[in-house]
């Protein structure tokens, strides 16, 4: 389900958060969901549970998912309510970019294109 990649430069737990989140938003983890425990998730991906419990704590806290003492982790029923709203906030980060990308010559055409070909994607799962 996880793929990591040891030479990234981005943290192994985000990339599992980005991963879990990306899940999420695609209904592959539906709301009620539970995860992997953290220990049968770090011996499957053969890394450190600390990580894995990094991971884990930092979703809870963006309300992604919530833990229930004795039972574990599961994804919560606003989950896609909530990466939505975190994702809409990341448009005025796209507006200063399209910015960027106007001034260096890039066209409307080129920038719609690009748009075109990521809505019609058909590998929606993309690291």
């Amino acid at each position: 389900m996880f793929q990591i990649d040891v030479l990234s430069r981005k943290p192994v737990y985000e990339q599992i958060v980005s991963q879990m989140e990306r899940f999420v938003l695609t209904g592959v983890l539906a709301p009620g969901a539970q995860l992997p425990s953290v220990r049968s998730l770090s011996v499957d991906l053969a890394i450190n549970p600390n990580t894995i419990q990094r991971a884990y704590t930092e979703l809870d806290r963006k309300g992604v998912i919530c833990s229930v003492p004795g039972k574990g982790c599961f994804v919560s029923e606003s989950a896609v309510k909530v990466l939505s709203e975190i994702k809409r906030e990341k448009l005025v980060d796209l507006k200063e970019l399209v910015w960027e990308m106007k001034l260096a010559g890039v066209t409307l055409d080129e920038l719609l294109l690009l748009i075109h070909e990521v809505y019609e994607e058909k590998e929606v799962l993309r690291a």
